[in-house]
């Protein structure tokens, strides 16, 4: 049964309840004890065009609800679609905000080119669905018709004083549900005269390739713009109305906007929003920190804002660079091509690159952990978690009042970080990463590092790619107590060069060669999943043996409280004694 047509056939709050995989009593304790009126913390946020906006923020509990209810009617939103388009009267190009598979990239893609582009603000927008709104939405629409109990339980979760708040995971669903026959409507309008319509939240955009602009649906009169009156009469039967100071035609001969991004030739980011983005990188790398403004001053910038700013200009261009007629393979492979990406980065790539290297490797406020595959991860994780006690450089345990924490971080591997950083595990890219870190850590200028960046790696064949890099570099040196040499197989940790530093899993007497599984117990390494065994070499029989990656999440994560980690004891001692010898000659 689809989620749909089981939304539609309940009647109770248990038959909800079991829907949205919670509890009865956690639903009615949150609606009818708490009460959503009381779960509520609301805060201001400064609007770019002046005036503020209010944010009404859930607790916990309720956003939780929120978040599932919203899962819950976006799948059905999908459902009404995917039938729509089987019987050929979709469109799904309408609406793009907070829709899966939507953004306002594909919301800005739908108006490049374009000789003119009318951009329309509907006002306090999310005002404008009461409480009886909604109801009445899940009760009336032909795709819902829902119980009138249930629909009622739906808008006591999801509104607040009598409307949906900003700050709800589900107010944006539930908005675009109800809204979607306005965008019917004015869709049907925009192509009328030959345009293309689509909306982001309360932001309207109508674009045309016509010389003129429609002047049926907006024309400019004595320095004002004038909505046409199917336009304004569609908008006003859907609950709306027009912020007028809002509106604007933007032309070809000027810069066209889209929901913040520009969409003259190819979506693209604001050229001053760049230039103070990268004047703020200049000044992290030359001083170890930067400036930010707010409300007109200037503020101490925080290193994650920054990031998450490169990360939108970076989704942006990886966007457009996937988009190229002949566009570079991000799925390449060192080993394979042999060639360094970094002279493939346009300008903001490398400066993003530059930036993800300083804050992992230069100015990480913790060490910063790279493992040769992502199932060495969850075994240090899982061990250090367990082992706290004996180690409290490398993790803080849970108090009455603090909750556990660690004191590293692990550099995870994507597909980003194979392309902007040439790191992605295994010892071809571990070797590549050593052997330029030295010109990636002369190029900045800040205070040095307070922290080191440590390899662990398997103390096997795979090792000697590096090893045969290590004896070319100087200022390589293996430490085996206060003895330093170019013995590295023995070596507690080796000091590479600068904060950068390797360290390999110890060997036994009768085990020359090790890797991190062989610091389990025999005990751990039998344990069968699904009646297969472990096997932890690439070459294994599928029907009666299973990989690293299922022993590290249904052996190690999910059994971890019963797994015996002592033999990893010494692996952390020796990334102990690395940051030891640090923090000795920082």
């Amino acid at each position: 049964m689809s989620k749909l047509e089981a939304l539609r056939k309940i009647k109770t709050k248990h038959e909800l309840a079991t829907l949205l995989g919670i509890k009865t009593s956690v639903l009615t304790y949150t609606l009818y004890v708490l009460k959503p009126d009381t779960q509520y913390s609301s805060f201001t946020l400064k609007k770019r065009s002046g005036g503020e906006r209010t944010i009404f923020a859930p607790s916990e509990r309720l956003k939780s609800i929120q978040s599932t209810l919203s899962e819950l009617l976006q799948d059905c939103r999908d459902e009404i679609n995917n039938k729509k388009q089987d019987d050929g009267k979709f469109n799904s190009t309408l609406s793009h905000g907070f829709v899966r598979r939507h953004s306002i990239i594909t919301n800005s893609m739908m108006h490049l080119n374009q000789k003119n582009v009318l951009n329309i603000d509907l006002e306090n927008f999310f005002d404008c669905f009461n409480f009886g709104r909604v109801r009445g939405f899940f009760i009336a629409n032909n795709n819902f018709k829902l119980d009138p109990h249930i629909a009622t339980v739906i808008a006591q979760i999801a509104c607040h004083n009598n409307k949906l708040p900003q700050g709800s995971p589900c107010s944006p669903t539930i908005s675009n549900l109800i809204t979607h026959s306005l965008d019917i409507q004015l869709a049907n309008l925009a192509r009328t005269y030959s345009c293309r319509y689509t909306r982001y939240a309360d932001d309207i955009t109508i674009s045309t390739r016509e010389n003129l602009f429609p002047r049926k649906i907006m024309r400019h009169e004595d320095g004002k713009f004038i909505a046409g009156k199917r336009l304004r009469r569609e908008i006003k039967r859907a609950g709306f109305t027009i912020n007028e100071k809002k509106t604007r035609i933007q032309y070809r001969d000027s810069r066209q906007d889209v929901t913040g991004l520009v969409v003259n030739k190819k979506p693209n980011i604001k050229s001053e929003y760049w230039r103070t983005v990268k004047s703020q990188c200049h000044a992290l790398f030359s001083t170890g920190s930067f400036k930010d403004k707010e409300n007109g001053e200037f503020i101490d910038g925080n290193e994650k804002i920054l990031e998450g700013r490169l990360n939108f200009i970076d989704q942006i261009d990886r966007f457009n660079r996937l988009r190229q007629k002949t566009p570079l393979n991000p799925d390449y492979a060192l080993a394979k091509y042999g060639y360094d990406t970094s002279k493939q980065l346009s300008g903001r790539e490398r400066t993003f690159s530059r930036f993800l290297y300083y804050r992992f490797f230069y100015g990480n406020k913790f060490p910063t952990i790279l493992c040769e595959g992502k199932t060495d991860n969850v075994y240090l994780k899982c061990a250090i978690h367990m082992l706290t006690s004996g180690y409290p450089q490398l993790a803080k345990e849970k108090t009455e009042t603090e909750p556990y924490k660690l004191l590293l971080t692990f550099l995870k591997y994507t597909k980003r970080t194979r392309f902007l950083l040439q790191l992605h595990g295994g010892t071809s890219y571990l070797s590549f990463f050593i052997n330029s870190f030295d010109k990636h850590y002369n190029f900045y200028k800040a205070p040095k590092p307070n922290n080191p960046a440590i390899i662990i790696a398997d103390n096997d064949s795979g090792f000697s790619s590096i090893e045969s890099k290590l004896r070319k570099i100087d200022s390589a040196k293996g430490y085996h107590g206060k003895k330093a040499g170019k013995n590295y197989r023995q070596a507690e940790f080796i000091h590479v060069v600068h904060n950068l530093y390797i360290v390999l899993t110890p060997t036994t007497k009768t085990n020359k060669e090790t890797a991190i599984e062989d610091l389990f117990d025999s005990s751990t390494r039998k344990i069968q999943v699904s009646g297969k065994s472990f096997n932890p070499s690439n070459d294994m029989n599928n029907d009666t043996e299973y990989g690293k990656e299922v022993f590290a999440k249904k052996v190690i994560q999910a059994q971890k409280g019963s797994i015996n980690f002592n033999g990893f004891k010494p692996l952390l001692n020796r990334i102990v004694a690395a940051m030891n010898h640090y923090d000795a000659i920082k």
